[in-house]
């Protein structure tokens, strides 16, 4: 039984161990060139590989001086801070990053670069120890400095090796902040200058709605169900909103006398008034006097407003003028502000579906309007 748990014991002790080493990071360090000209730049290549999404850096590198050098090798050999990183995903959610520091040696002689310590997280890891070998250069009396390399950064770097890691890492993130920024600036502006930041769905012809309406009317069959009293409700209602909308008559605050008066007045739909008249004929007895129409009555009262209502759709001008007078009161709106078409109306203007009817004269009585 000892036995068992001593090999159980091992067997733990072994994954442990396996899962901590596959977590900690791994640095491996190599130079471009083993040997150079003194003063000449060669590339300390770093590459670490660790877990993705835990931080992590050279200590060594954060306390670099205004310049941006680090000091190694008893101050022989100085470290660039102006580096290239390259990020590379790889299975198993690891990463591999890779930096190319810049070395610059003004002393001859041979070095033992130290072991560069990575810190990721809470674990970190030490790389290899490189040499590298610089080779002093013969000066003569008529040399000048200008025979030495430049301390200036090295070849093929880019505005962006001047940017923080994690601006370079979230540049999305950045791209969708300053892209949101711009759109509500945008529909500010929009807003301001033209009322609205979606444009409005246009606004459908009266003739186009009461069809909608009275083709959903007959599919429903409610006169089939019994509910007369229901049908004739919906049936007079479209029947006054299409006089409202279409001819200006306010037909939903009005009795049936009074709506039938004045389509009389109205020349252009006084031969029409008959469909009309049968339809709120009709409706009254069904809705007031409680009255069972017969099945004729209610499609011959649904035919009547079908009639009336196709023969006095619009014609194409009449159309075009309402679609007309439609923008310009968008236009209105957007130089006004929040300004509506009530405006419009108190000024004396009317939709152009609309036709004109005559004032009423007042009756006279007793010498008195």
């Amino acid at each position: 039984m000892i036995k068992a748990y001593r090999e159980i014991l091992v067997v733990l002790l072994i994954i442990f161990a396996t899962g901590t080493a596959l977590s900690a990071p791994t640095v491996k360090a190599s130079l471009d060139s083993t040997q150079i000209l003194m003063g000449r730049l060669a590339t300390l290549r770093l590459e670490v590989t660790q877990e993705k999404g835990v931080p992590g850096g050279f200590p060594l590198f954060s306390g670099a001086d205004k310049k941006g050098y680090v000091t190694v090798c008893g101050d022989s050999v100085e470290l660039r801070t102006s580096y290239r990183r390259d990020t590379v995903e790889e299975a198993g959610g690891k990463i591999r990053i890779k930096y190319e520091v810049p070395v610059q040696v003004f002393d001859s002689g041979f070095y033992k670069l130290p072991e560069f310590l990575y810190v990721c997280g809470r674990d970190s890891a030490r790389s290899n120890s490189v040499s590298l070998k610089v080779i002093p250069v013969a000066v003569t009396a008529d040399a000048q400095i200008s025979d030495y390399a430049p301390t200036a950064e090295p070849e093929g770097k880019s505005i962006f090796d001047n940017l923080p890691d994690w601006m370079v890492e979230y540049w999305w993130l950045l791209v969708i902040i300053l892209a949101l920024i711009l759109g509500i600036i945008w529909g500010w502006r929009r807003y301001r200058t033209k009322g609205f930041i979606i444009p409005k769905k246009p606004e459908p012809l009266p003739y186009d709605v009461a069809i909608k309406n009275l083709t959903k009317l007959k599919s429903e069959n409610l006169w089939e169900q019994g509910m007369d009293k229901e049908y004739f409700t919906r049936l007079t209602d479209i029947l006054r909103i299409y006089l409202e909308k279409r001819f200006g008559i306010n037909a939903v605050e009005m009795t049936t006398p009074q709506i039938v008066e004045r389509l009389n007045e109205n020349p252009a739909i006084k031969d029409k008034r008959d469909y009309v008249r049968r339809i709120l004929d009709t409706a009254d007895y069904v809705k007031f006097a409680k009255v069972r129409p017969l099945p004729e009555d209610n499609i011959a009262a649904y035919e009547s407003a079908l009639k009336f209502v196709e023969e006095t759709k619009p014609t194409a001008e009449e159309i075009e003028a309402y679609k007309a007078s439609l923008e310009a009161a968008e236009e209105v709106k957007q130089i006004k502000g929040t300004q509506n078409l009530s405006k419009e109306k108190k000024a004396g203007k009317t939709s152009p579906l609309k036709i004109s009817r005559k004032p009423k004269q007042m009756k006279k009585k007793g010498g008195r309007r």
